[in-house]
């Protein structure tokens, strides 16, 4: 109840500020996030997909290579990039904890894994045929596919994304982001890349491991949400430069704090929790599937 109260309470300072003509919502030029070191690659990405996406069902027909639900879940990915990096949200995550909270959740929770399914390595299709069978051959190399072999390892990929985390929400180094953009775009820049490797580590589509998968989903739940029940139940503010605006939004600094932390708590736990079942859904399927399989061929003539 008392989250409840904090959200409506954030709603109706918000309302309150945008009629007053204090924040204007839907001037551009104001709150919306036009930083070129995010908007050029975000533009690049899309573009390189629906161009690589385009040759490749040329040639091998509709929905082959990339199924359409596939395609559906990296335009989606592509967007909720769009709305945690470029729309008022980001404007807003640098005056109000909370609001931060939810734009980095999007973007490591959400955003990361929708685009590894979206399976962007397709975007080498945008390309001509000699500079993609060079890219391949650099891709095949011993030391570059045996360090991308060694990052998407579960295990690796789970232990860079909690540091990455954990190291960034230390006080010194999460007000030096809110006060210096390079390193605010370091930080995000950081979040997105670990989270794309540790989706994509749990992601590799090899059923065995599957169940692996569940485990690192639920150790990073467990980290994550303990990070949260901090940020929700510390009794003084955390990092004083966040919440310092909290009070213009119809919050104290501590409920901003608590309310960010219960975002990172069970919003995201939830997201955690979902692809675990999802995951374990799949293994116990193909087991089960393999099992059968595996039967009848004992059976078949010989």
């Amino acid at each position: 109840m008392r989250a409840a109260a904090i959200i409506l309470a954030l709603i109706t300072a918000a309302e309150a500020q945008a009629h007053s003509g204090h924040v204007h919502w839907l001037d551009m030029g104001t709150t919306w996030t036009w930083n070129p070191w995010v908007t050029i690659p975000m533009l690049l990405s899309g573009g390189f997909y629906i161009a690589g996406l385009a040759r490749l069902w040329q040639r091998a027909g509709i929905g082959r290579g990339v199924r359409l639900w596939q395609a559906g879940c990296f335009f989606l990915g592509w967007v909720l990039l769009v709305v945690a990096l470029v729309t008022p949200l980001h404007w807003l995550g640098e005056r109000l904890f909370t609001a931060h909270m939810i734009e980095h959740e999007i973007l490591m929770a959400l955003a990361a894994p929708l685009l590894v399914v979206g399976r962007p390595v397709v975007m080498l299709w945008a390309l001509s045929s000699p500079l993609r069978r060079g890219v391949g051959g650099v891709s095949r190399m011993s030391t570059v596919a045996g360090a991308w072999g060694w990052l998407t390892n579960p295990p690796i990929a789970t232990l860079l994304h909690g540091a990455a985390l954990w190291s960034w929400h230390a006080p010194e180094l999460y007000e030096a982001a809110l006060t210096d953009p390079w390193i605010h775009w370091l930080q995000h820049l950081s979040f997105f890349l670990t989270a794309i490797v540790f989706w994509r580590a749990l992601l590799q589509g090899r059923e065995e491991a599957y169940g692996a998968a569940v485990f690192y989903l639920f150790i990073t739940s467990l980290h994550t949400g303990f990070l949260g029940i901090l940020l929700a139940f510390f009794r003084r503010t955390i990092y004083p430069t966040q919440t310092l605006g909290a009070a213009e939004w119809g919050l104290t600094p501590l409920e901003d704090q608590q309310l960010a932390g219960l975002f990172m708590w069970i919003p995201a736990g939830i997201v955690y929790a979902g692809a675990a079942l999802i995951l374990a859904g799949l293994w116990i399927a193909r087991s089960g599937a393999s099992r059968s399989r595996g039967g009848q061929n004992a059976y078949a003539p010989r």
